[in-house]
């Protein structure tokens, strides 16, 4: 059976959208990444059945405009065992569990369900043997906290109890990015794995050896596929280096072909740049230790120092100019004569 929906979103499915998209949905918007997550982390028989080649991405969202900020989506119609399968991804980035999620994932099926029906009734095809496809809800999590939101429909529903199975139910995958130990992502050496192991970063100084222990993985992945990492891992490390570097970080991202070049050369940015700061550090406390010493001289004349002049003195960042101010502060005889002498 040909779907309307589905035929609209053949066009160009094997790239991301957009290389600039900072979250999984670029890395999934791969399909060979996507089955990748498949086989390495849900532990069931069906995995063992897909072919790449049977695997589409749908280009629709489903997102709720409440969470347009807080998650992103993926749809993947899947032909498995002869039968159409639908995988649902809803990509999970807040740092708190939502324990509507049952719900939510309820009500996006429902849509996936309604745009198949009207392909459907489009194409003539409504029958009495008629199903609709099956949908595998996924939800991929990263947050601090470990996931403890209602697994299956019917705990969410109030006295499920009672009924049995006369009560709506399902249950989704939860893909828990942060309870899988490092070691483990390792081992598993693969794309997907070793971007779980890059997000678990707690700081700057743990991504980079993160990074460092994954270059062996990183090495094995094919042209495209590292470029796919790069595009990704670009917007994972960029924030912890200093907005001046961000140009820096870029293109020494973009022009690595290989990841020991790539990893060295970050790690190198990263040393010089913890230098300069350490040096301006200094600088700094220099600047502050020489104000605050022009102060308390000028504190010592008879008149106040007026906030204005105060303020003049604060923001001044010249050493220069502030051990000229201080010798001159030594040898004034009022702050007036002070001030007058600065403005010369």
């Amino acid at each position: 059976m040909e779907h309307l929906w589905l035929r609209e979103a053949e066009a160009g499915y094997e790239a991301p959208n957009n290389k600039h998209d900072k979250g999984y949905k670029y890395l999934l918007s791969v399909k060979k990444v996507f089955v990748e997550l498949l086989r390495t982390f849900i532990k069931q028989d069906w995995v063992n059945s897909i072919d790449e080649s049977n695997v589409v991405k749908v280009d629709k969202s489903f997102i709720l405009q409440d969470f347009k900020n807080k998650e992103a989506d993926l749809v993947y119609w899947v032909k498995l065992n002869g039968k159409d399968v639908i995988f649902y991804i809803l990509m999970e980035m807040q740092s708190k569990v939502d324990f509507q999620m049952p719900y939510r994932l309820l009500l996006y099926m429902v849509e996936l369900w309604r745009g198949f029906l009207k392909d459907i009734n489009e194409c003539g095809e409504g029958r009495k043997e008629f199903k609709l496809p099956a949908i595998v809800p996924i939800v991929l999590y990263n947050g601090k906290n470990n996931w403890s939101a209602c697994r299956s429909y019917k705990e969410y529903l109030d006295g499920y109890e009672l009924f049995g199975d006369s009560v709506l139910n399902f249950e989704y995958i939860i893909i828990d990015v942060n309870r899988y130990d490092d070691k483990a992502l390792l081992d598993m050496s693969n794309l997907i794995a070793t971007a779980f192991l890059m997000d678990k970063k707690q700081d700057t100084d743990n991504l980079m050896e993160n990074l460092k222990k994954a270059v062996n993985v990183l090495k094995k992945l094919n042209d495209k596929e590292f470029e796919i990492f790069k595009n990704w891992f670009l917007h994972i490390i960029v924030s912890g280096f200093e907005p001046e570097n961000h140009d820096l970080i870029k293109k020494i991202i973009e022009e690595s072909e290989e990841a020991e070049t790539m990893e060295y050369n970050l790690a190198i940015t990263l040393k010089e740049e913890r230098l300069r700061n350490r040096e301006e550090g200094k600088r700094e406390g220099k600047i502050e230790g020489k104000i605050e010493s022009i102060l308390e001289l000028l504190q010592e004349l008879p008149d106040s120092i007026p906030q204005e002049l105060e303020c003049v003195i604060r923001v001044q960042k010249s050493m220069e100019i502030l051990s000229t101010w201080h010798k001159l502060a030594a040898k004034v005889d009022s702050i007036e004569e002070f001030a007058r002498e600065i403005k010369n």
